[in-house]
């Protein structure tokens, strides 16, 4: 596949709190032919017996990648744009080691399939120049992909993050989130 279309200049960025719950994100998701009508994205309640709020969840696309790591039959990779890619149907044996391994929850095992289905940033979209499904359909700016002087444009009071410290662990990601201007990683207790 030639990737010369592949913009390494956008990045894609969750702004949490502008999630509205509208799901159009995993429609879109699910209508992307590579995916077999699956959603790879996932809108949930933060706490449904008290708010309303929703959130997004979609992969984090890790640099050193813990769902790569621990998968046993080396199903997982990642290509030189930092994209982690769903497991690869002819060697993932369903073991869900991924699943319980990634810190951020995003890898499902798909019982129907057996396998491993994860969030791969469109690839087959993104690889030639256009954005993910999500991130075109979202109403309320929550996804985006675009250039970090956008993302500063349209949000001047956030700070695009990709640095996260789970306990003593720091997990570095292609994917950034938006938090309060001035932050620089955000700490999960």
């Amino acid at each position: 596949m030639n990737l010369t279309n592949f913009n390494k200049n956008e990045e894609f960025f969750v702004d949490l709190q502008r999630c509205i719950g509208c799901k159009a994100c995993e429609m879109a998701c699910a209508e992307c032919e590579t995916n077999g009508q699956e959603s790879l994205i996932s809108v949930n309640y933060v706490e449904r017996s008290s708010t309303i709020q929703t959130t997004v969840q979609v992969c984090m696309h890790c640099e050193d990648p813990v769902c790569a790591n621990v998968c046993p039959a080396d199903a997982i990779s990642q290509d030189e744009f930092g994209i982690v890619h769903t497991a690869n149907t002819e060697r993932c044996i369903g073991c869900s080691n991924c699943v319980m391994a990634c810190p951020f929850g995003v890898p499902k095992k798909m019982e129907e399939y057996d396998l491993m289905m994860k969030c791969t940033m469109c690839y087959d979209r993104t690889s030639v120049g256009k954005k993910p499904m999500c991130a075109t359909v979202c109403p309320s700016g929550a996804l985006f992909y675009g250039t970090r002087a956008e993302i500063e444009e349209m949000r001047p009071n956030s700070s695009p993050i990709n640095t996260f410290i789970f306990g003593k662990e720091t997990v570095n990601t292609k994917v950034n989130i938006m938090m309060p201007k001035g932050s620089n990683e955000l700490r999960i207790y």
